[in-house]
């Protein structure tokens, strides 16, 4: 099995011992993203709806990358720092993927790296 990692700078570098994402056969395994602006390194704002927005085109700049588009995203996960966030950050990940409807997850966590707010992963089917 091959595992080929993927990168670009479109999307913020990696802050641990991490690709942004792997192929492996004719999937793509997404690391997760924060709300990082990929030419700074630094986040995009304190509240969660700028940092969500930043999230999804951070996940669009690495789906690309890989040569996939989000009509091949097959599972989504989504991780808050704060369910009260739900609503918000679900309106801003509906926009992004508007009729196509991936599995998903989302789930309440105690923290996120560097503070963040929202963090997502995505699993894409490529070819």
């Amino acid at each position: 099995m091959t595992l080929q990692a993927v990168h670009t700078n479109h999307a913020p570098k990696a802050v641990g011992a991490y690709s942004q994402a792997v192929k492996c056969r004719d999937m793509l395994y997404t690391s997760g993203q924060i709300g990082l602006n990929p030419l700074t390194g630094e986040m995009v704002a304190d509240d969660v709806a700028s940092q969500a927005k930043q999230v999804v085109k951070n996940l669009t700049a690495v789906i690309n990358e890989a040569g996939a588009s989000l009509d091949q995203i097959v599972k989504v996960t989504i991780f808050l720092e704060d369910m009260a966030d739900f609503a918000e950050v679900n309106q801003i990940y509906a926009d992004w993927l508007g009729e196509h409807k991936p599995a998903r997850s989302t789930v309440a966590v105690a923290a996120l790296p560097l503070a963040a707010k929202v963090e997502m992963d995505c699993v894409v089917a490529l070819g």
